[in-house]
């Protein structure tokens, strides 16, 4: 069911322990660069044709009605909508104190340095409708853009033939519970074309994002790199992944459970046990049999698990366990073992750490309050997950007096000449120089 890797009394790479899976957006880069130009110069026209070839479907109308979304918030049942009540007041509750303080930096008398975060303007957030529904994406990129104030807000989600060429009615639910309007039944490289470019509509116009957020399939994630420079973007997401490090102390049916969980997502997900107790191990690779062939995805789930990117990885210790996740940089690492804490405090590289067997990657993807868009394929060495700093830009102020500016203002010149760049030290001197009466 799950590969095997060995590394005790051997040297090995942590880099090359775990490959990561299958297709990456370079493989489909050129088909995609294709869709994203014939909208950059088509619009509309070519969002439909798209969407027609490779969703089979086309609704109504690009923009999802207002009534539409209202009767999807009203026919919703009563107990998904408590539970979506609690996960976007729980994700609130957390993104609320994420909002950076601005300051002001008194570095000499008279001249001060200071920094303030501006929203971004218009954010297009993308929500995946493939395989899963992903009501918790919505929760997930919507309130952390309206806590740090953005003003406009678009979401797209792939059309469904199923119910009338509209996104799925719990995604649309969502987005009336959090007072989002403007969404689109569109998915896909044509979906992220859309944002960054804007069309004209026959019911108005999509205007352009400065920003682009929310996971998505390979096709999504290329189009992000294309539009890239245009519009800003979160991430180039990759398949989902968990990494466990658990010990002898781990219960082998709660880790397979959490295992089988994430590669319910996808073939291509990752899923990976890093443990020193050979005894784990085996009951880990036994409770994964048994439970892949009771649940509902079993095919899938048995796909990813048996994948190259899936393994369970027998170690030394929980040093070199640490060691492994580091490098490996896991989207989800999950801690499970004696000083949890203690060990969850090494560890550098990861988009999230679920401290103890109580604290299950599933939590996180609904109801913790954290955000479930994280950083994939190794990118937390460099990136974080989505919050609310995402939405916003730092912006420096320099204030400095006549007086401030001439105490400093043979050093700014002599770098300047340092640097070859007289003109600076002359914008410098030309202050305190007078040349036509008025200095």
């Amino acid at each position: 069911m799950i590969r095997l890797i060995d590394l005790r009394g051997s040297d090995w790479d942590a880099s090359q322990v775990i490959p990561r899976a299958g297709q990456t957006p370079d493989d489909v880069y050129e088909q995609v660069v294709s869709i994203v130009d014939d909208v950059a110069e088509r619009g509309f026209d070519a969002v439909q044709d798209w969407t027609e070839r490779l969703d089979g479907t086309v609704p109504e109308s690009l923009r999802v009605p207002g009534e539409v979304l209202a009767a999807s918030w009203d026919e919703l049942s009563p107990s998904v909508r408590s539970a979506l009540e609690t996960a976007a007041q729980r994700v609130r509750t957390v993104h609320e104190r994420q909002r950076p303080e601005e300051m002001v930096v008194d570095v000499v008398p008279g001249g001060t340095i200071g920094q303030r975060w501006i929203p971004v303007n218009r954010v297009g957030l993308y929500v995946p409708g493939g395989r899963a529904v992903y009501p918790s994406s919505v929760i997930m990129n919507v309130i952390p853009a309206q806590v740090a104030g953005v003003g406009s807000l678009a979401v797209v989600s792939p059309p469904q033939a199923d119910h009338h060429g509209w996104p799925h009615p719990v995604i649309l639910a969502t987005c009336q519970m959090l007072g989002v309007t403007e969404v689109y039944a569109v998915g896909g490289a044509q979906a992220v074309a859309l944002l960054a470019y804007g069309a004209p509509l026959p019911s108005g116009a999509c205007e352009p994002v400065d920003l682009i957020t929310g996971p998505g399939n390979v096709w999504v994630t290329a189009a992000k790199r294309a539009v890239r420079g245009r519009v800003g973007i979160d991430s180039e997401a990759g398949p989902t992944e968990v990494m466990v490090i658990a010990d002898d102390s781990a219960d082998a049916h709660i880790v397979a459970a959490d295992l089988v969980s994430q590669a319910e997502h996808d073939p291509l997900a990752a899923a990976v046990l890093v443990t020193d107790s050979e005894r784990l191990a085996k009951a880990v690779g036994h409770a994964l049999v048994t439970q892949v062939a009771a649940t509902k995805h079993s095919e899938r789930i048995a796909a990813a698990l048996t994948g190259e990117q899936s393994a369970v990885v027998l170690v030394e210790d929980v040093d070199a366990a640490v060691e492994v996740a580091n490098s490996y940089g896991a989207e989800h690492l999950e801690i499970q073992t004696h000083a949890a804490d203690e060990v969850a405090a090494r560890i550098t590289n990861a988009g999230a750490i679920f401290i103890g067997a109580e604290s299950p990657v599933s939590l996180g993807d609904y109801a913790a309050g954290s955000n479930h868009v994280l950083p994939t394929s190794g990118m937390s060495a460099h990136s974080s997950g989505l919050g609310v700093h995402t939405f916003l830009r730092s912006v420096q102020t320099i204030n400095y007096s006549r007086e401030a500016l001439a105490g400093i203002a043979d050093a700014v010149q002599i770098l300047a000449d340092a640097e070859d760049l007289p003109a600076h030290g002359a914008a410098i001197s030309a202050r305190f120089n007078a040349s036509d009466g008025t200095n």
